[in-house]
């Protein structure tokens, strides 16, 4: 983990352009495929309110977008979801919930192949591993960090932890009574959400830090390993 913390100590200017370019691409992409698959399943609010699109600016949140430049992470603005217009309510919802969370690692797999093809081979295992071969472009950083972001926004928004993707599939089992009246306690998972990063504790070792950041990093060296494994026995 600290590796890849230790790869982005650069200057300030330069850190934001590396955190806020993949950032906004994956919440945008992950915002986009709830809208759309709410539309496909029957609702058209966020068609009508003009959030069916890939403009980033439709999709942020200015908390989240604060929180992304202060400590590299946030959140977009939610796309509205009406699900009296879905047939099935809680079975729909839950497919809508899971479409953010699938968009991001169905973008974290070209990005990662991106990254292989546009990174020199015999700079790879020194900019993964050692980072020994001197200042890396700008560009390798923004790859780098947008495949492992997507990998980790993706994870992050399985915890069964409201207003999070999980726990609307986790509710979508529960009866509709009572999936209502959780749904009323969204606002206090928010909080809880906001507690976890203003305390510093989402980029430290701790229990989310475990769930997510460590679990993605392994995923993303992982293909790295089999890649240059790959290219090693061609080469």
């Amino acid at each position: 983990m600290d590796r890849f913390l230790n790869l982005f100590d650069l200057s300030i200017l330069t850190n934001a352009v590396i955190i806020a370019i993949p950032a906004l691409i994956c919440i945008t992409v992950h915002e986009l495929a709830h809208g759309y698959t709410a539309y496909k399943l029957g609702d058209d609010t966020a068609k009508k309110m003009g959030r069916l699109t890939l403009n980033p600016f439709k999709h942020i949140d200015i908390l989240g977008l604060a929180m992304i430049l202060l400590v590299g992470f946030g959140w977009a603005k939610p796309v509205p979801v009406d699900i009296r217009k879905f047939k099935r309510p809680n079975a729909y919802m839950a497919i809508t919930a899971l479409a953010g969370p699938l968009s991001n690692i169905l973008l974290a797999v070209p990005v990662m192949f991106l990254f292989f093809i546009v990174m020199p081979y015999e700079n790879l295992n020194a900019f993964l591993y050692d980072y020994t071969f001197g200042s890396p472009s700008i560009i390798y950083l923004i790859i780098f960090r947008m495949a492992l972001l997507n990998v980790m926004l993706a994870l992050f928004n399985l915890l069964p932890i409201p207003p999070l993707d999980g726990s609307k599939v986790l509710f979508s089992f529960l009866p509709e009574k009572v999936y209502d009246k959780l749904l009323d306690y969204e606002r206090y998972g928010m909080i809880l959400i906001l507690f976890l990063v203003f305390s510093g504790r989402f980029l430290s070792v701790d229990i989310l830090a475990i769930i997510l950041v460590e679990p993605a990093t392994y995923i993303f060296f992982g293909i790295a390993d089999f890649v240059q494994s790959v290219v090693a026995y061609f080469v």
